[in-house]
């Protein structure tokens, strides 16, 4: 049972937004934000720095961690950042951001990249 409940009403709000707009990739993300906690995805900077291309918006259904080296101008979202990680990207002029602003933001889910 999920005692999250942000988390719930996360995925409750992505499951949601899947069927309005129509688009799968809200469906995926809340399907994987509904594994358990441990099982949730990590990706470290140095992974997405290494695959993210240029225009592309990277989602992570888990965790950001902060190894590596970030130095592109792209948008992370994620379910949550170490604080190293988030002030890694803001360094580089990226923007970390949460899913659900980025649900808000992009709600049919153009250009963008599941890590993890």
């Amino acid at each position: 049972m999920k005692t999250d409940i942000q988390k719930v009403i996360l995925i409750r709000e992505l499951k949601k937004l899947s069927n309005k707009e129509d688009v799968s990739l809200w469906k995926r993300i809340a399907k994987e934000l509904s594994r358990p906690t441990q099982n949730m995805r990590k990706v470290n900077l140095y992974k997405i720095q290494r695959y993210l291309r240029d225009k592309e918006t990277a989602l992570i259904p888990g965790k950001v961690l902060s190894v590596g080296d970030y130095d592109k101008k792209n948008v992370v979202a994620a379910y949550s950042f170490s604080s190293l990680a988030k002030k890694k990207i803001e360094q580089s002029n990226g923007k970390a951001i949460s899913i659900e602003e980025l649900m808000k933001s992009n709600p049919k889910g153009k250009l963008v990249r599941i890590f993890g």
